[in-house]
């Protein structure tokens, strides 16, 4: 597919919508629900609807338009959208709002099917490979008045160069690749994302380098399994035309980390069974990239990591942890952490404890095993009972915060480079920013140190955010 043009004929739509919307006052509202690539998409829609000339709002019911980019990991955010679609049947009767779903989602048939027969008021539906199409749909539905359903079941292409409003004025997540192809059977991403696809390094570097010139100061690296940038379209036999030596996810950290302005990289997730040696060696050598990586683990027990299709052992993750502290200094790790998986034992679930208290992760995200339709885990027999699976997550996480205070305690009397994101959510007079490792710092400071990287002293541990004063006034 032509991919320029296609985005240039989106553009047309974009303009025809603000032609429309010219001398009025119209307002969007979006829900984003799941992962940073979600939340990067909603950035893309926010791009476009307020190209179109709407305002975003934060409240649904004053909205013209509602906009849902769903996710569809869990089985509580289902629970939640429909949730929402239910409020919003009087708005929709009083206000005449355009409803919009988008994402994960609505891959899922089973879903847009239950839509279109309970909700029958939503007007676009769209899938994860049609986000780029949203200025047709949203155009077809206001001015013919025809519900749009514009899903597509095979991948789709990357496309570049779509409208942008970012959260931020100086962190920002960059896609690299989407989709994947690990099939993990507890996990419905590879269905409703598609195969990986990786994106042009040329692409990847001149959208880093603009937001450097916007004054941007950290970027997040986003994939479904980052460390196989390009490896998918080398298999192929595709050739990608290298640009500043990018033809892998090591060679990508290093090029990232030479341009001028960025001064944090970050990126999510690896999968452990793909960390290969360069990219240790990359994390090591580049200065900008943060010591904090993301190494998901998932289970502990090795013959639940076989059935959840990781392909990896218990002992390889804990080599592969030794490894990375004795090359990396300072590392600091984050995991993700999924408990009562079909057929999980007590014993294998001591396992997953057992890794916990010798790693002593930074930050552990800790899931409840939830089903879902269309994964080889949903039809597995053993499952566990909604009882077990609480009981042993409660388990789980008192032994994760009993860590917290000795994992925050080495702060303590130290010197951090923190980036102040802005104003404490609890205290206003408080300033509040975060250290390499994802750490948040509040503190005593002016506002202009807002968008900076300052030294900060930690003085003090408070359990989930560490307290500092700066170095010199």
């Amino acid at each position: 597919m032509d991919t320029i043009n296609e985005v240039k004929k989106q553009e047309v739509y974009i303009e025809k919508i603000k032609e429309i919307n010219k001398g009025k006052t119209l307002k969007y509202h979006i829900l984003t629900m799941g992962c940073q690539l979600n939340e990067n998409d909603s950035e893309k829609l926010c791009g476009m609807l307020e190209n179109m000339g709407y305002v975003k709002t934060d409240n649904f019911q004053e909205a013209d338009i509602n906009l849902f980019n769903t996710c569809c990991v869990r089985e509580n955010a289902e629970d939640k959208l429909f949730g929402k679609l239910g409020e919003l049947k009087r708005v929709k009767e009083e206000k005449g709002t355009i409803i919009a779903i988008g994402g994960c989602m609505m891959q899922e048939k089973h879903i847009t099917d239950k839509i279109k027969e309970s909700y029958p008021f939503v007007d676009v539906i769209f899938g994860t490979h049609t986000l780029y199409r949203f200025p047709e749909d949203l155009y077809k539905a206001l001015v013919e008045k025809k519900k749009q359903e514009d899903i597509l079941d095979i991948d789709g292409e990357i496309y570049e160069n779509l409208p942008i409003k970012r959260d931020s004025d100086i962190k920002a997540s960059v896609t690299i690749m989407n989709g994947c192809n690990n099939f993990c059977t507890y996990c419905i991403v590879p269905y409703v994302r598609g195969r990986e696809r990786s994106r042009e390094p040329k692409e990847i570097i001149k959208e880093v380098e603009e937001l450097a010139k916007k004054g941007y100061k950290e970027i997040t690296l986003l994939g479904q399994n980052v460390n196989s940038y390009l490896r998918v379209e080398k298999e192929k036999g595709k050739s990608f035309e290298e640009y500043q030596g990018v033809n892998s996810f090591a060679t990508l950290l290093r090029a990232i980390n030479k341009i001028e302005g960025i001064e944090r990289i970050r990126f999510v997730s690896p999968h452990p069974k793909d960390f290969t040696d360069d990219v240790i060696e990359a994390i090591r050598d580049c200065d900008k990239v943060c010591k904090l990586i993301h190494l998901p683990l998932q289970s502990g027990n090795t013959k639940v990591l076989k059935e959840m299709n990781r392909r990896y052992t218990k002992e390889q993750y804990l080599n592969l942890v030794d490894k990375m502290k004795a090359q990396i200094p300072n590392l600091t790790l984050s995991t993700d952490i999924i408990v009562g998986f079909p057929g999980e034992t007590e014993e294998e679930f001591e396992d997953t404890l057992d890794v916990v208290k010798k790693v002593k992760f930074e930050q552990v995200y800790m899931f409840i095993y939830s089903r879902r339709v269309g994964t080889p885990g949903d039809k597995m027999e053993n499952q566990i009972p909604e009882e077990i699976k609480h009981k042993r997550f409660d388990r789980l996480k008192a032994l994760v915060e009993s860590q917290i205070e000795e994992n925050n305690q080495k702060y303590v009397g130290t010197i951090q480079k923190v980036l102040v994101e802005g104003t404490s959510k609890n205290n206003e007079d408080m300033l509040t920013g975060r250290t390499d490792s994802n750490k948040v710092v509040i503190f005593e400071g002016d506002k202009k140190l807002i968008n900076q990287i300052i030294d900060l002293k930690i003085v003090s541990e408070h359990m989930w955010y560490l307290k500092g004063i700066l170095t010199h006034e």
